[in-house]
């Protein structure tokens, strides 16, 4: 995964990537509730927005936490 791009691909990246090893539904459940705590409603449009167009490199387990915060 890449160190470029948009801030909100690589921080959500990072964090699922620390994630990781735990089961892949806790690993989600996770990423999501970190997400809506802790990140501006500005961030969390601009990520899902970057998982609607299929932005290249984004973190399987980030997509699925969008999924599940909408």
């Amino acid at each position: 995964m890449s160190a470029t791009g948009p801030a909100e691909r690589r921080m959500a990246n990072d964090i699922a990537t620390n994630l990781a090893h735990l089961p892949p539904e806790r690993a989600v459940a996770e990423l999501a509730g970190h997400i809506g705590r802790f990140w501006d409603p500005r961030m969390r449009s601009k990520l899902y927005a970057l998982v609607d167009d299929g932005a290249p490199e984004v973190h399987p387990l980030v997509t699925e936490a969008v999924k599940l915060l909408r």
